[in-house]
């Protein structure tokens, strides 16, 4: 809370956060650096923990689409201080809503606790630590039910499957579509040598916003429904009263007009994943 948010550009090839744009938004009010890994790509964390110990800042991984994900050896979401999950119904692991929190010291594992549980310490009493809970720090009620919990618990159990199942749906994808990307029509994902993905998304970039407006329609009618993604956080109402951008923005808005993401779900057909294929190369 009362934290200003800066923002800087991302690197156009991952559409994370450019790594070597973090220094020069770093002042003596600085805390953190909060990294996305987008699409379930990771961020360059070796260069980005470094410039964090230099300046003595935590770091936090927003690693929403990062279940099951890598850098190097490591899960995403367990490199830095914090990380995040989240089992939203648009996640490879879903339980509608909800998310968990990660981090390296335990030391938070009481705060945590009574942010989830309303601002209370409930989970003491329930622990049978006190005799009686009560209202002790702000919070909201983040619990999930046991019917919640037991539909995500049954996909954590076939994370392999599905993990398998994604991985051919985006290698089908990102085989089919070289040939236009080869002609300059398209670009397709680019992943790190560092990062392990998990197929959480298969996008391509094209031309301009013009091209991509025009494709988006044309897919549409014929049956086959890409979207577009997030609108860049500065440029939004709370982006603006809350945050400021540190540098240009060279890559961020013009690379998220060109972005367009392909249907991506567990149960997608591989017919299906060919007619987009078809499809765009119909169109491009």
């Amino acid at each position: 809370r009362g934290a200003k948010i800066v923002f800087v550009d991302i690197r156009p090839d991952t559409m994370n956060i450019d790594e070597t744009k973090i220094e020069d938004a770093i002042t003596e009010k600085t805390r953190a650096i909060v990294v996305v890994h987008y699409a379930g790509v990771a961020c360059a964390m070796e260069e980005i923990l470094a410039i964090a110990k230099k300046h003595h800042l935590m770091v936090i991984e927003d690693a929403a689409q990062g279940v099951n994900a890598y850098y190097k050896d490591k899960a995403l979401g367990t490199i830095g201080d914090f990380g995040c999950y989240s089992f939203h119904e648009t996640k490879n692991y879903t339980m509608g809503e909800g998310g968990a929190i990660l981090f390296q010291d335990d030391k938070y594992l009481g705060d945590a606790e009574i942010l989830r549980e309303k601002g209370t310490n409930r989970s003491r009493f329930f622990r049978g630590e006190i005799d009686k809970y009560t209202w002790v720090h702000y919070g909201s009620s983040y619990l999930p039910s046991d019917m919640n919990a037991a539909y995500l618990y049954a996909q954590l159990l076939a994370v392999n499957k599905i993990q398998k199942k994604r991985m051919q749906i985006w290698n089908t994808y990102h085989e089919g579509l070289k040939d236009l990307e080869e002609k300059g029509k398209l670009q397709r994902p680019f992943i790190p040598g560092y990062a392990r993905h998990n197929a959480h998304m298969y996008y391509v970039k094209v031309e301009n916003l013009k091209v991509r407006t025009r494709l988006l329609q044309d897919l549409m009618d014929r049956g086959v429904h890409c979207v577009f993604h997030y609108i860049p956080l500065h440029t939004s109402p709370a982006g603006q009263k809350y945050g400021r951008f540190s540098g240009e923005d060279v890559y961020t808005t013009k690379e998220s007009e060109r972005l367009v993401r392909l249907p991506m779900f567990y149960n997608l057909e591989m017919d299906d994943v060919g007619k987009v294929i078809d499809a765009f190369h119909q169109l491009l």
